[in-house]
């Protein structure tokens, strides 16, 4: 099970959901950009935002459908992804729906990020994308060397997240565990493994938590 810390069934999950019911019903009833935003919503992102240490976050439906949302607002087809060859399905889809150029460096290896950069020319703008804890093998990203190579070729860096939270970092995940807060652009969330119901989000600077706001699909 992915229920990590066995918050699923805990009490106290479940008498906020119930008393959530009693006052919002089920759900919205709408996608949030048109009526679906609720004040339920907007408390939820802020206790995200505090809880990961970033100005603003953004709630999605499940966390494949935040990398999904997320990859495409961030790049498109003049554009280049730098991506872990073992990263998660849901960031291999969302690459795949930007139209952008997709160059996968060899697992966890920063050295062979750093060839691949050099050797490869001809774009726009770049994003580095790979896993925080890798879902198959549970090997942990070598984020402050990731970051490095990203900062000396001033390309933004995006990590997913999903299953260091409630792991590492005190809870916050392998950002935290690093001591890279600030240093990473986007961190992709989950709510459905160690916070033990459903639910995706995504972490960062406000002016990308607002882009996402607008242009996130």
């Amino acid at each position: 099970s992915n229920n990590y810390l066995g918050l699923a069934n805990h009490p106290a999950l479940k008498q906020a959901a119930v008393e959530a019911i009693e006052k919002y019903g089920v759900g919205p009833a709408a996608v949030r950009s048109i009526v679906g935003t609720l004040d339920l919503h907007l408390a939820l992102e802020q206790r995200l935002a505090e809880f990961k240490g970033v100005p603003a976050t953004i709630s999605f439906q499940s966390g494949f459908a935040a990398n999904l949302a997320t990859v495409p607002a961030l790049v498109g087809k003049e554009d280049v992804i730098f991506s872990d060859e073992l990263n998660h399905a849901s960031i291999i889809d969302g690459s795949r729906l930007s139209g952008a150029r997709i160059v996968r460096y060899k697992h966890n290896d920063a050295a062979d990020l750093e060839r691949v950069i050099g050797e490869t020319t001809g774009y726009r703008r770049a994003l580095i994308i790979s896993d925080g804890v890798f879902s198959m093998d549970g090997d942990i990203a070598l984020l402050p060397a990731l970051g490095e190579v990203a900062e000396h070729h001033d390309i933004m860096l995006m990590v997913d997240d999903a299953h260091g939270e409630g792991v590492l970092g005190g809870g916050r995940g392998v950002v935290a565990h690093f001591g890279l807060e600030n240093r990473v652009d986007v961190e992709i969330g989950t709510l459905s493994k160690a916070l033990g119901v459903v639910g995706g989000y995504v972490a960062g600077k406000s002016e990308i938590i607002e882009w996402l706001r607008q242009r996130g699909r």
